[in-house]
This record gives structure tokens, C-alpha cells and sequence, in this order.
């Protein structure tokens, strides 16, 4: 039975496999506050980068709804960015609302981060980990009438974190990288547009902001940072 389990889990990892990238090293431990368990969790941005790799002229597709309380995000996975809308590999949802703990993150940020990450899953980008992307919860509140509907496909939640701050903290690493990944992009093109989406989009015009915008030095900054943090987590 485990020679089984091992057969098929080393099967699972030949999915989307990428000469000379393993994905395990990026895999990061996470403990469920309910059961103590350890799991692995594969970043979002890791699993980007993957998809990248594996598919050089995909796309991936957002779009925000608001909601009651809450924005909902849908994210759906392309193999070209040529694809018809309705010819994609997986697609997501996933719902964020404020969080007290969590003032500087944006809850449309969030959910389309997270939305991002469970597509990214369900395409097969992270399967050999006991979960991959952001976490999310097992259904997801009408975006009208915020009743809780079942999602198309079952998933597990991962219980909220709380973390201990010290007295007049700055911020963290992963809030600055939440803030830049909300900035507006100055960009005609995509007016209207986070510099996240835009990442999804058109990281040719990531590097182009981070390198030769002439503008804002906060939104250049901010594309500096995210390009600086997809680097790190590639290397």
C-alpha cells in the first residue's frame, strides 16, 4: 500500500514538470491551529513562476466583484494568452472581507491573490503538497446576498494565525509587498488596473515600470519591489 502511495504521489509530481525547476525547496511549513498538524504550502508567487515556466505566453485572467462586506475574485488559468475566454485549464474563486488584524491589506487584493492560487492548484501547479496557494475557505458568501454557497469543488480551510506585534511596528515585508501589489498602474493600457494584475498580465510591463517609468516614484518603487521579490523566489 505505501509503495502504491509513493508510485502515485511520485506520478502527481511529474504534473506540470519544468526541466531543472523543483518546486519542493519553495514549499513552506504552515501549522493548523485546529489539529497541530504541519503542512506544506506552496506561495502564490512560486506557483506563478512555475506557470511561467511551463507556459511562456499564458495568461492569467482576474476579475473582482464587490460583494456583501467582501470582494469576490474569479481566476482563471490559460495556457496562451491567445486562448478563447472560455478555453482555460482551471479556474477559482475566492472571497476576502476586511480584517481588523490585517489593516493594510486589501481585501480585493486578497482575494484575487488567493483565487489566483487555487487555480494555479487546480491546473495541476502544486498538487503534491498538501495544499498549495493562499488560504481560503470552504465557501464562499453570495456576492449579493452574502449567503454561503458551495463551492464546485470542495476545499479545506486554514484557520486564521494571529500574530504578536510589538509596540509601533513598521511594516512587514509581506505588507509592503501587499501594498505594491495594489498600487494603480499608470500604464493607459491598463487603466483601472492593480500592478498585481498587471503582473498576470504583462510582466514585460512590470519591468518596464520598475526600470523606466519616468513618473510617480512610489508606483516605480512599488513595481521595483515586486519585480526584486519574483527574482528571489525564482533563484
Amino acid at each position: 500500500m505505501a509503495a502504491d502511495k509513493n508510485t502515485m504521489l511520485g506520478e502527481i509530481a511529474k504534473i506540470n514538470a519544468v526541466d531543472g525547476f523543483d518546486p519542493t525547496p519553495f514549499a513552506v511549513d504552515f501549522t493548523d491551529l485546529g489539529s497541530g498538524e504541519v503542512r506544506k504550502r506552496l506561495p502564490v508567487m512560486i506557483q506563478m513562476a512555475w506557470f511561467r515556466m511551463k507556459y511562456p505566453e499564458g495568461k492569467i485572467s482576474v476579475s473582482t466583484e464587490p460583494g456583501k462586506d467582501c470582494f469576490v475574485a474569479t481566476a482563471r488559468v490559460y495556457p496562451s494568452y491567445r486562448d478563447p475566454a472560455d478555453c482555460y485549464l482551471a479556474e477559482a474563486s475566492a472571497s476576502r472581507g476586511e480584517a481588523p488584524e490585517k489593516p493594510s491589506v486589501s481585501p480585493r487584493e486578497w482575494a484575487q491573490t488567493a483565487a489566483i492560487g487555487i487555480a494555479l492548484r487546480n491546473a495541476g501547479f502544486g498538487l503534491q503538497f498538501a495544499m498549495a496557494g493562499e488560504d481560503f475557505e470552504a465557501v464562499a458568501p453570495n456576492k449579493l446576498t452574502g449567503v454561503s454557497e458551495a463551492p464546485t469543488e470542495l476545499v479545506t480551510p486554514t484557520p486564521e494565525v494571529y500574530e504578536v506585534v510589538t509596540a509601533n511596528p513598521g511594516p512587514t515585508e509581506e505588507e509592503l509587498l501587499e501594498q505594491a501589489m495594489a498600487t494603480p498602474c499608470p500604464i493607459t493600457k491598463f487603466s483601472g488596473k492593480t500592478l498585481r494584475e498587471v503582473l498576470t498580465i504583462d510582466p514585460g510591463a512590470l519591468r518596464w515600470l520598475a526600470t523606466k517609468y519616468q513618473g510617480d516614484e512610489s508606483i516605480r518603487a512599488a513595481a521595483q519591489r515586486i519585480c526584486e521579490y519574483a527574482v528571489q523566489q525564482a533563484s
